[in-house]
């Protein structure tokens, strides 16, 4: 349906044309005008009326006017609305850059927070119930722990919940430089806060013996078995995250299913801590610091020999 203005317009111009048609006879024009063509004088009046509608400036002012065309009319006004947009798009990208960092680190808190607490649960569990979960039991809660975390929040930051699994990943370009130290931050903090909260909650006998990760081998042997394991642990995960052939939705299962294996090859010796986020945070909570700098080393370290080893066989 036309607008209704439309109509009114095409009936005012149909009448004016029939009231000089008129006219026209009247006079006894002998040439009349054909029906598709206006007399000269009706196509000015036209034109004169359609002008009238548009704002324009008086008399006087119309040679001061600036063309429409002029490049001084047109460009310039663009160019600043496009600096505009340009300006506020680029100060819209860094805090939706800033938000989605706060998202991930506050996904790494608390996703690390989750796993030390639980992995805490489990270990005092089993030394005040008799061995009650057994070391098969207590490397299953971690495994488990790592799967269903790694499942939830893999989408929102990668669920690394380990600082030696982000200098990795920071190292070979797949985590933003600038992401590693918030990272870092969160992971650290979401272990203290589990460690602390565990310790408040059940409240163990000699909590460092039970809870921190003391070594039972020489400096040497509990640095090499800390690399090798997370050598491991970084192997599978960046083969199933970097490699496009991979299935990804087996990273949580694989992760999880590597950290029961080297908890029950370790554990008994190192503690199998592959996470300096975990020995951390139970030292600072229990006061206990035995070589505490290997487990700070030796993890990162064989996160990025695993890295690499994987990156060089494919590449």
């Amino acid at each position: 349906m036309p607008p209704v203005g439309s109509q009114q317009q095409a009936g005012d111009l149909s009448g004016h044309h029939h009231h000089h048609s008129h006219h026209a006879e009247m006079r006894g024009s002998a040439i009349p005008s054909p029906p598709n063509q206006m007399p000269m004088d009706e196509s000015r009046s036209v034109s004169m009326d359609f002008s009238v509608s548009i704002p324009a400036a008086s008399a006087t002012e119309t040679t001061t006017m600036v063309p429409q065309k002029s490049p001084s009319f047109k460009v310039v006004p663009v160019l600043h609305d496009e600096m505009a947009k340009q300006s506020d798009h680029s100060i819209l990208s860094a805090k939706t850059a800033a938000i989605l960092l706060v998202k991930k680190a506050l996904a790494e808190f608390l996703g690390t927070f989750l796993l030390i607490f639980t992995l805490l649960s489990a270990l005092i569990m089993n030394a005040t119930h008799d061995g009650a979960l057994g070391l098969v039991g207590v490397a299953a809660t971690a495994g488990l722990a790592i799967m269903v975390i790694v499942a939830s929040l893999i989408h929102v930051s990668g669920a690394h919940l380990n600082p030696a699994v982000s200098i990795s990943m920071a190292v070979f370009g797949y985590l933003p430089r600038a992401h590693l130290a918030p990272y870092m931050a969160a992971q650290f903090l979401g272990s203290i806060a589990a460690s602390f909260l565990a310790n408040a909650i059940y409240h163990p006998e000699n909590p460092g013996a039970i809870v921190a990760t003391v070594p039972t081998l020489g400096t040497t042997e509990t640095f090499l078995v800390e690399f090798v394991i997370t050598f491991v642990l970084l192997f599978v995960i960046v083969a199933l995250i970097v490699d496009p052939k991979a299935v990804k939705e087996l990273v949580a299962v694989a992760a999880g299913a590597v950290v029961m294996m080297n908890a029950l090859s370790a554990a008994q010796s190192t503690g199998a801590s592959m996470n300096p986020a975990r020995t951390l945070g139970t030292a600072i909570a229990t006061g206990t610091y035995t070589k505490i700098w290997i487990y700070m080393v030796a993890p990162p370290l064989g996160a990025i020999a695993g890295t690499g080893a994987y990156i060089a066989l494919k590449h």
